[in-house]
């Protein structure tokens, strides 16, 4: 399998499983982790997922240029297709793009090496980033005639400054985790592989434990205020807010805090 997909109680832990190609995605594993993602969105068991890459070499290096079918259908042909089709017409970049999935479930990037082109692409699309000391960050792509493909550029500029991220994408220049930490690309640089994985689990499992509506309120909120006004931004806060007023999960959190007690969520 080029994807894994392994539950632990609330907690899915999504593997990248090409180490030998450092983890790029041909179309059989871009449609695994596509479906991966789905599996974890539509399980309610599972409230968060740790996305990472089997290996110490690479979290992700983006599409595997070898590796995906070439296609006689000009741009033309392929862009009015639906995602499936296009991307057996050669627009794989289709499949890059997690938005048409929905997922309203934190998805947390553990990258343990290098995260290139697709692959940053991929990690800027998850709410909680992490790196090991030795990743490595970057979008190549103008440096060989093209753009970030899976709208890089726009999200690497909501990601950090704008400065450092025009250099970034005009010089094609790889940073280290050290630079990615102190421009805010991750969140927090661990310095092994083995204790990066245990921070995402713990992160992953103090979000589970939070009210799981709530949780998908805040990631459609991070999704659909960005490119709003304050006023608009507020008033679809004041929606969601009100949706959770009158949940059980709620009730439940008051009374916990009153009793000075762990709550416990169901997600109701």
């Amino acid at each position: 399998m080029s994807v894994l997909l392994e539950i632990h109680g609330a907690v899915a832990r999504i593997v990248l499983d090409r180490p030998e190609a450092l983890n790029a995605l041909d179309l059989d594993s871009l449609r695994a982790l596509r479906a991966s993602l789905t599996e974890v969105r539509d399980r309610p068991e599972v409230r968060v997922a740790i996305l990472t890459g089997a290996g110490e070499r690479a979290f992700c290096v983006g599409a595997d240029l070898k590796a995906t079918r070439s296609s006689e259908a000009s741009y033309a042909q392929g862009l009015f297709l639906a995602n499936e089709q296009a991307a057996d017409a050669g627009l794989y970049i289709r499949l890059m793009d997690l938005t048409d999935l929905e997922l309203r479930k934190p998805l947390i990037a553990a990258i343990n090496g290098h995260c290139l082109g697709g692959g940053l692409e991929l990690a800027l699309q998850c709410s909680l980033r992490l790196a090991s000391a030795s990743a490595t960050f970057g979008l190549p792509e103008a440096a060989v005639g093209s753009v970030p493909a899976v709208s890089g550029l726009h999200r690497l500029l909501k990601a950090v400054p704008s400065a450092h991220a025009m250099q970034m994408a005009l010089t094609g220049l790889r940073i280290d985790a050290h630079q990615a930490l102190g421009i805010g690309l991750v969140s927090e640089m661990l310095v092994t592989a083995e204790a990066l994985h245990a921070r995402a689990f713990a992160l992953a499992e103090r979000i589970a434990a939070a009210a799981p509506l709530a949780v998908q309120a805040l990631q459609a909120l991070s999704m659909q205020t960005a490119h709003l006004s304050e006023r608009d931004a507020q008033r679809l806060t004041e929606l969601y807010w009100g949706v959770l007023r009158d949940t059980e999960d709620r009730r439940e959190g008051r009374a916990a805090f009153a009793e000075k007690r762990t709550p416990h969520y169901l997600g109701h």
